[in-house]
């Protein structure tokens, strides 16, 4: 084996040989069935409590999902909607294709999504831009059949009407007769209603413009008005052509789209504005009922980001009034942590005192639930009968996501539910008293099971075994398990990594992989991807750091981004490096660094940095220029372009300081970063004679990797063979 691999003298090679019981192929990491086993994705409990749903990829498809339902007293599940039988196979719509890059699901084929009645009879199902009632029973009915795409589908809380969107109008549709009202007429290529606007889906993780109110007597619908915006002709160039789009992109420092809030009847009658102040150059955060309906709750947050507040809006007239404000000299983060209790008092999540923690506002009173130097990543479920409220975070150590209990009453230490040892994403029904629970660790596949509120396991969902039947099991035996540890920052905070060896006792060419920006978290006790284990397999070293700037480590470990990107984080990143090629496991000269997004941005400028630390770069989707980046993400961290941080953190001013083998990577169809980023630095690299590697992708976007990952990796593996040969 190795006198064939030095012979062919490259990893790319191997990877594209036949896969025996031992040895990962890219074809094979990237076919169907997914190596890591049917790992479910939209886990719901129904309303009631008695079925757990949840979308499953196909055998022989991992990428089109179909939906299923597991009995929670018996645990027998059953496919209840046939993607394959409902769905048209027909192309998506651009307006859909976008909301799931939004969502980066750009690779879910079949059913991306559904919504539970309330009566827990039957769900809502879009399919191929049409929707769907499927009852329990398994009969379906279709809903709408038109030419037009419906999206943002959800049914009203008492299961009367359903609401969506058609060619940037809302409509309600009344499930008893099938009438369609509409609740707009002046939808536009500038005007919609109902539907969040790109920067919303994109920067605000929100993905709706329309919000029911318990009773279905009202609901809050968006409307967005895109005049104001920059119009940018984005050339989305593909394998049979180029198209044109003349998209509305906020870019940094220009013109937001203008938002506001109206209220009304199902039938679009009593129709009034929401006060969300004088200045009409904020964003619409979140909207939340209470409990009782009498009231509506609106997150606005400045355009600079620095103030949240919290407003508390009239149904009937739309008045509005502060009941709650976050403020920070750098900006506030936003979360989904907001619960209104029957008693009238909320839930809310706040960084205040440094870390992101729960508080109970009630009677103008706000009142910490839970506090200390660790930080809650979200509310899972409150049960208000024994006034217990279920969380997820990272209390005991920042590696592992846990759920955890608290009384939000007479709050004491947290409780944990899960076991220590892994990462665990909850989902718990309406009434806090029952959860589903996916957990993986380093050696152990997503598994997912129902759980009482103690944590106990009432049924496997999806137990994804691995045994012998498993489609990992033939490549357990070389299974590595990842090493971590911590090195310090220069201020002494300890910075956490994780490596990935091979089990040859001798240094190894390492794939240095790093992301680096804010809200993101890489090192964790979490099951990684097969491509580590085939790199690892092959003779290379995998290590990852989460430098300062990253998410879970409270705000002060965030702050240092503050108009200073491409800074902190790149010396922390080449702190590491120093460490690595001290390792004996690591060969010094052969260290290559990859990124894809920020990461991609993260390598030009590590590379751009230290010109001669790595052996070469691989840069994925860079941003090069964040005046080319959109409005809410760049400004929340740079401020405006007015200012000297643009250029500062910048990557292309410093092109002509590479000067080791740099690939760069790009999907010529990317509206997320766009391809003026890479043609930018192509043109610095060029005026400045520096060789590069370039690999583009007709008709890709930001997700390039999720859609042509067979490519992507060959073309990375390729680069990494020539620049720094393992020796197998």
């Amino acid at each position: 084996m190795r006198a064939w691999w030095a012979a062919v003298a490259g990893l790319a090679m191997i990877a594209a040989t036949t896969a025996t019981a031992a040895e990962l192929t890219l074809e094979r990491i990237f076919a169907s069935p997914s190596l890591s086993g049917p790992t479910p994705r939209a886990l719901k409990l129904s309303p009631d409590g008695k079925t757990a749903t949840l979308l499953k990829p196909r055998a022989d498809d991992r990428d089109r999902y179909d939906l299923w339902a597991v009995d929670v007293a018996s645990g027998t599940s059953r496919m209840l909607v046939d993607s394959t039988k409902l769905g048209t196979g027909a192309a998506l719509s651009e307006t859909e294709r976008m909301n799931r890059e939004r969502q980066r699901i750009a690779a879910v084929k079949g059913i991306a999504s559904y919504d539970w009645a309330p009566d827990s009879s039957a769900l809502l199902v879009p399919i191929d831009g049409d929707l769907w009632l499927a009852k329990t029973d398994g009969s379906v009915r279709q809903l709408t059949k038109t030419a037009a795409t419906e999206t943002d589908a959800q049914l009203s809380p008492k299961g009367r009407y359903a609401s969506f969107v058609r060619d940037r109008n809302a409509y309600v549709l009344d499930l008893g007769t099938g009438a369609e009202t509409p609740l707009s007429r002046d939808g536009s290529d500038t005007i919609g209603w109902g539907a969040a606007e790109f920067i919303a889906q994109e920067e605000l993780h929100r993905f709706t413009g329309t919000w029911w109110s318990p009773s279905d007597a009202r609901l809050a619908v968006e409307r967005v008005d895109e005049s104001g915006v920059h119009v940018v002709q984005r050339a989305a160039i593909g394998a049979d052509g180029t198209r044109v789009y003349a998209q509305r992109y906020p870019a940094a420092g220009t013109p937001n789209a203008v938002v506001e809030l109206w209220l009304m009847n199902p039938d679009g009658g009593a129709r009034v504005k929401v006060d969300l102040g004088a200045n009409p150059d904020i964003y619409l955060a979140r909207v939340d009922w209470a409990a009782d309906g009498n009231a509506l709750y609106v997150q606005r947050l400045t355009r600079n980001q620095k103030k949240l507040d919290q407003l508390k809006v009239d149904p009937a007239t739309g008045a509005a009034t502060v009941v709650l404000t976050d403020t920070a000299k750098t900006w506030v983060n936003l979360n989904d942590d907001f619960r209104a209790l029957d008693d009238g008092s909320l839930v809310v999540g706040s960084e205040r005192s440094g870390f992101a923690h729960l508080y109970r506002l009630a009677e103008g009173k706000l009142s910490p639930i839970t506090h200390g130097d660790w930080v809650v990543d979200g509310v899972a479920g409150v049960d208000q009968k024994t006034h217990t409220l279920f969380f997820t975070g990272f209390a005991d150590t920042v590696l592992e996501r846990h759920l955890y209990a608290v009384d939000y009453l007479r709050p004491d230490a947290p409780r944990r539910i899960t076991e220590p040892g892994g990462w665990h994403d909850v989902v718990m029904d309406k009434g806090g008293t029952a959860a589903l629970i996916t957990r993986s660790t380093p050696t152990q596949p997503p598994q997912t099971w129902l759980a009482d509120a103690a944590g106990k396991r009432l049924a496997w969902i999806e137990e994804n075994r691995l045994d012998a039947g498993h489609p990992y099991a033939a490549y357990l035996s070389s299974h590595v398990a990842p090493t971590f540890g911590t090195i310090p920052a220069a201020d002494g905070t300890p910075l956490y990594w994780r490596a990935y060896l091979p089990r040859t006792p001798r240094p190894h060419p390492v794939y240095f992989t790093v992301y680096g920006g804010p809200g993101a978290q890489s090192v964790t006790r979490a099951w990684t991807s097969p491509t580590i284990q085939l790199l690892v397999q092959h003779g290379w070293a995998v290590f990852q750091l989460d430098n300062r700037g990253a998410t879970h480590r409270g705000k002060a470990f965030e702050d240092v981004l503050y108009r200073a990107m491409g800074k902190t984080e790149v010396a922390d990143q080449l702190a590491a490096l120093d460490w690595v090629k001290k390792q004996p496991w690591a060969a010094p000269d052969k260290v290559v660094v990859n990124g894809w997004s920020y990461g991609g941005y993260m390598t030009l400028k590590l590379l751009e940095a230290a010109p001669h630390a790595f052996a070469g770069g691989i840069a994925g989707a860079p941003v090069t220029r964040w005046e080319l980046y959109d409005t809410a993400y760049t400004e929340r961290y740079l401020g405006q372009p007015a200012g000297g941080a643009y250029l500062a953190s910048d990557a292309l001013p410093d092109a002509a300081k590479i000067d080791r083998p740099l690939l760069l990577i790009h999907g010529m169809a990317d509206d997320n970063v766009v391809f003026e980023n890479s043609t930018a630095f192509m043109s610095a690299l060029q005026h400045a004679n520096r060789p590069f590697d370039l690999m583009v992708y007709p008709g890709a976007t930001h997700a390039a990797e999720a859609t042509l990952g067979v490519h992507v990796w060959q073309t990375r593996l390729r680069f990494m063979a020539r620049i720094a040969p393992t020796g197998y």
